[in-house]
């Protein structure tokens, strides 16, 4: 398990050197002001680098007791110039969801719409995200094997953008908090995991197992619940993304 977890810590730390990112990027994350630059020319694996060395001190502080030093990097990453652009890049292009829009139709398909979305979430990151304001994710029906429809709803772009540098920024943390037997949605763990874990448990002795599900899972969860899990920094901005998938 300690493999898998360590799996994550080093998924982007290839080669050695240093971590000075190339110009035009900022050397600083907290520095907002971007100069002209091109898209095309940003030497991406730098980037993946310097975000994933935050990453790395945000999965280490907690496990050293050091809360407070998790917190201070949590809140550099998530208005880390690197990371919106790489949000940005992402979402737009390396996601399977890049041409689908949100509620306001808008799709960053192309290198000039890029750099505006990119410019206008760092504008935002400036204050903390206090201007930003979630809007309504699209309500879209996809089909269910029993002949039935599964409502998904699809944020805007900008949205989308803004809860990856967010992810980004917390998963490190909370991962390093977790119990080591849950597998789902966690970097690094796959069925193939739970499957082991399982065989292990079971394989010397019959055990009961039981096979839960809940009905209309996201729309009867407890949302207070949940946000009370999370640093109180993040739950007005968590909030938001809640409300925004209830019609």
């Amino acid at each position: 398990m300690i493999d898998k977890q360590m799996e994550f810590i080093t998924k982007f730390n290839a080669g050695a050197g240093s971590d000075v990112l190339p110009l035009p990027i900022p050397e600083r994350p907290s520095d907002y002001t971007m100069p002209n630059w091109d898209w095309r020319k940003l030497m991406w694996r730098k980037i993946e680098k310097r975000v994933f060395n935050l990453q790395k001190r945000i999965y280490f502080a907690p496990k050293a007791g050091q809360e407070k030093k998790a917190k201070s990097l949590m809140k550099l990453l998530s208005r880390s110039t690197c990371g919106i652009i790489l949000g940005v890049r992402r979402i737009t292009q390396d996601n399977q969801g890049k041409r689908s829009a949100g509620i306001d139709g808008i799709k960053a398909d192309s290198v000039a719409k890029r750099e505006r979305l990119a410019k206008c979430i760092i504008d935002k990151a400036r204050d903390g995200f206090h201007s930003y304001r979630a809007q309504p994710a699209k309500r879209k029906y996809i089909p269910k094997a029993n002949g039935k429809q599964r409502p998904l709803g699809i944020p805007t772009q900008e949205d989308r953008v803004i809860q990856y540098v967010v992810k980004t920024a917390l998963e490190p943390h909370y991962e390093a908090l977790f119990e080591p037997c849950s597998y789902g949605f966690r970097p690094a763990m796959s069925t193939n995991d739970a499957i082991e874990a399982i065989w292990n448990a079971t394989r010397l002795k019959p055990k009961w197992v039981l096979d839960a599900d809940i009905k209309g899972c996201f729309d009867n969860i407890n949302h207070d619940f949940i946000l009370e899990q999370i640093d109180a920094k993040w739950q007005p901005l968590i909030r938001q993304w809640l409300t925004s998938y209830q019609f």
